[in-house]
């Protein structure tokens, strides 16, 4: 088994930033379930029904977030972390899909040029 080379605490959220993050019934579901909701109740509250561009999928509703302009609606803006790690969802649980993040290695890069350990670079 290859070790991780990325330290997700270290980064300010940038996976879960992306406009789409598709989820699967069985993630509504673990979601339903960790909320205590029904299954519709979860899935209407916590995604949308996306078609465009030959897509045709469920994703994640987001809230507005002063780094990204936009972040995941489990996403706790102020701690950076996520509020339903236990639960979250599949392409969650496996990104970055390898032992590497590319994101990471840039943050990485960028706080060392920088001289900042917290530094996160935007536009």
């Amino acid at each position: 088994m290859t070790r991780n080379q990325y330290d997700c605490s270290k980064c300010p959220g940038f996976c879960c930033s992306y406009s789409r993050i598709a989820i699967s019934d069985n993630d509504i579901k673990r979601l339903a379930k960790h909320f205590e909701l029904p299954f519709e109740e979860a899935r209407d509250k916590f995604t949308y029904h996306y078609t465009a561009d030959g897509c045709d999928e469920r994703v994640l509703r987001h809230h507005k977030d002063e780094i990204y302009g936009s972040i995941c609606r489990f996403f706790d803006r102020e701690a950076r972390r996520c509020t339903v790690y236990t639960a979250r969802p599949y392409v969650c649980r496996t990104y970055p899909y390898g032992s590497k993040c590319g994101y990471y290695e840039f943050l990485k890069f960028e706080r060392t040029h920088q001289g900042d350990d917290e530094h996160v670079p935007t536009c």
